[in-house]
């Protein structure tokens, strides 16, 4: 501490009691519906005020927060008040999307839960996993289900796996609970799966696979991105951190990249200080984050909260939409197989319906509803050329590598998301190459169906007219 010592004390008296202040919006706000917090968040009139009266949260485009005086300068660079001080570290606006993610994800649950806001999905899965590899030794290892995002794969296998020597320990079927447990040890460091996955849907029984990682002291992180706390909240079920790309389906306009990890108070691990197990997510921001600078920028964290204000009721619909053409293209003659947990011919359906539910549904339709999002798969008859011919064909169902979008966006995952992977990656992943992840929009869904229905009749002409070139 410097020589000024009592008015450093002066703002860390003033910080207790912004903290107060904060607080008890927070727990003022964890009283209200899912609807009115993700409007919301803990943005008040008396926010709004300090902001000349603006109803809608700020967006701060600055990269560095002014002092009154060194005093003030001293007590927030050493965390002993609120503040943000640098955007890399935290910053007014990315505050507020913290507090309302830390919310939603919260909702329903008993204790208290926390986030930090990254620049992207990555940065995210990033963020959440490495402190829980410090100092590896020989042994170390993670076990995880290998029915992930391409990215996720890469990382563990290349970036965890070929580079630090981690052994990576991938589950091959997320639904076999055997599974998980043999693969822990006294070297693993944390249990990690994505349900509904990326881009097989598959899913996994949350409560189950954290009792088994609790049982052996480890921390459960579920990337639970499809499925948004509008639909899946895995605090509930016994996960200690949640992934998010906010990318996606929390941003469905599309116009913002970002992440965010969310944690429960108290995550079960001996990894790590006392302060990482107590709030995760706080430590990571203020510690490895700060010194790694994956941060979200002000303007990608205002689209965001804008996007969240319409959540549930966009999962709502938009699940509804999805059911429809899923159930369309189950029954087309050149589909071999759907992959949408919503239907009772997908494994794991079962756990799904168990897990996936329309957040206050029962307000709107009088019981509670399940949804199960609005990604979705399917295999095409006739193998990758068969899949191509398809996708090229598309006229509204745009060819991109996204998803989440309020338009709908298809791509062939093998060529693209998981490119990287190779054969035998995919392979392992359940990733085939006549597989196209199609994400379904908000458009009519008979203009979906029509767009697929077309594309799909290319494959009749192609039928037809095979036997007359063998012919020749």
């Amino acid at each position: 501490m410097s020589e000024h010592t009592n008015g450093v004390a002066e703002y860390v008296a003033r910080g207790e009691a912004m903290a107060r202040a904060e607080a008890e919006r927070r727990s003022i706000m964890r009283t209200k519906k899912f609807d009115t917090i993700a409007v919301h968040g803990i943005y008040d009139m008396e926010a709004a005020l300090a902001n000349q009266g603006s109803i809608i949260e700020p967006g701060f485009m600055s990269s560095a927060q002014h002092f009154e005086n060194s005093d003030h300068m001293e007590a927030a660079l050493a965390y002993l008040m609120p503040a943000w001080v640098y955007s890399r570290i935290a910053n007014p606006t990315v505050h507020y999307l913290e507090e309302t993610l830390a919310l939603l994800e919260g909702y329903g649950f008993d204790g208290e839960a926390s986030a930090v806001a990254t620049a992207s999905g990555m940065a995210a899965v990033f963020m959440a996993t490495n402190p829980f590899l410090q100092k590896p030794e020989p042994g170390t290892n993670i076990v995880a289900s290998c029915r992930c995002y391409g990215g996720t794969f890469m990382l563990f296998a290349e970036r965890y796996g070929n580079e630090r020597g981690i052994d990576i320990r991938w589950v091959r079927n997320p639904l076999d609970l055997n599974e998980w447990a043999e693969k822990i040890d006294g070297d693993t460091r944390f249990v990690y799966g994505e349900t509904p996955s990326n881009p097989s849907l598959s899913v996994m029984d949350i409560e189950a696979v954290a009792n088994i990682a609790h049982a052996a002291g480890l921390p459960l992180i579920v990337d639970s991105t499809v499925a948004t706390p509008a639909l899946t909240r895995p605090l509930t079920l016994g996960a200690d951190i949640v992934i998010h790309s906010t990318t996606k389906s929390m941003t469905a306009s599309g116009f913002a990249i970002g992440g965010a990890v969310i944690a429960r108070h108290g995550i079960t691990t001996d990894i790590g200080p006392d302060e990482m197990r107590d709030n995760f997510a706080m430590y990571v921001k203020l510690l490895p984050f700060r010194d790694h600078g994956p941060g979200i920028s002000p303007f990608n964290a205002l689209m965001t909260i804008n996007d969240l204000r319409t959540l549930r009721h966009r999962m709502d619909s938009l699940s509804s939409t999805s059911m429809q053409v899923a159930q369309y293209l189950e029954g087309h003659d050149h589909i071999d197989r759907v992959a949408y947990p919503g239907m009772e011919s997908m494994p794991g359906h079962e756990v799904a319906a168990r897990m996936m539910w329309l957040v206050d549904g029962a307000d709107d339709y009088g019981t509670e509803v399940n949804r199960y999002g609005h990604l979705l798969s399917f295999e095409v008859k006739g193998g990758a050329k068969a899949a191509r011919e398809v996708f090229d064909r598309f006229e509204m169902i745009w060819r991109a590598t996204d998803l989440g979008r309020i338009k709908s966006v298809a791509t062939i995952p093998a060529i693209s998301t998981h490119q990287q992977q190779g054969d035998e990656g995919r392979t392992l992943a359940a990733v085939p190459p006549n597989l196209i992840r199609l994400n379904v929009g908000g458009e009519h869904p008979d203009d979906i169906i029509a767009d697929l229905d077309k594309a799909l009749a290319a494959l009749d002409r192609s039928t037809m007219v095979a036997p007359t070139r063998r012919s020749v």
